[in-house]
């Protein structure tokens, strides 16, 4: 018997139907895959996963949207996760490893998924291979972004914004017509908290601290793909649909060579 949250599909508009169909009938041929997508704030991660979950029928687990989720829907994970929130602490590795679980269940996930922001340590990229290990599955590969601590403070702290529109401007690579002003209505532009020097500092002293073994620890497992990600969107973009399903280090011969 259909739940009462079940979609009718006789209101579903017939051009919505056909393609959900056609992308499932494109998906249907494609390989699993399960990624882990792991970069310093600013990298290009947030670029980039969109065109590979499209091209690979993968669903995007962020496991900050997976933590909300969960706490909306109230599952027992969702409780308990809420529960820490409450009380000021920080969810557990074994909560989010087993919300992560859940989320892989859903038919969007049928094709594999792209993991980003987990996991931060490698006690966490243990226990996600734990995990999966008791699914009969394992990460296929993991997507090495790449770059300098200084092109990635250029890249950030030349970010200014205009609230209202959210239209977005770079000091360097796409400036206002007027310095500190929106080209539109003439308001003045601000800079968010965390793309200032200082937080980026912190950030990126956390992410060598504690991300950089998980790359490491992936590394001794011959599935890393090293990426240039100071390089523009396209050219990075070019360089992830060129890692083949079984060359687990194409990428890092040709950088190891340069």
């Amino acid at each position: 018997m259909a739940s009462s949250s079940s979609v009718n599909l006789e209101d579903v508009p017939s051009e919505s139907l056909m393609t959900e169909l056609l992308r499932r009938m494109k998906c249907a041929t494609k390989p699993e895959k399960r990624l882990i997508l792991i970069g310093p704030p600013g990298s290009g991660k947030g670029t980039q996963s969109p065109m590979i979950k499209d091209e690979y029928c993968l669903c995007h687990l962020a496991t900050g949207d997976m933590l909300r989720a969960a706490v909306a829907a109230k599952t027992p994970l969702g409780v308990k996760a809420k529960e820490a929130m409450d009380k000021g602490e920080l969810v557990s590795d074994e909560l989010v490893v087993g919300i992560i679980d859940e989320a892989m269940k859903k038919p969007s996930c049928h094709k594999g998924f792209i993991l980003d922001g987990f996991p931060r340590t490698v006690g966490q990229a243990q226990m996600l291979d734990e995990m999966l290990e008791k699914q009969g599955v394992k990460i296929d590969k993991v997507l090495d972004f790449a770059i300098e601590d200084s092109i990635l403070e250029e890249r950030i702290t030349g970010r200014w914004i205009h609230p209202a529109s959210g239209r977005s401007y770079h000091t360097k690579f796409a400036p206002p017509k007027v310095p500190g002003v929106d080209d539109v209505t003439g308001e003045p532009l601000i800079q968010r908290k965390d793309d200032t020097a200082a937080v980026l500092k912190s950030r990126l002293d956390a992410f060598h601290k504690q991300t950089e073994p998980v790359i490491d620890y992936y590394w001794k497992k011959g599935i890393v793909a090293k990426l240039h990600a100071e390089k523009s969107p396209k050219e990075v973009t070019e360089e992830v649909q060129k890692i083949g399903p079984n060359d687990h280090l194409m990428l890092v011969s040709s950088i190891d060579d340069e």
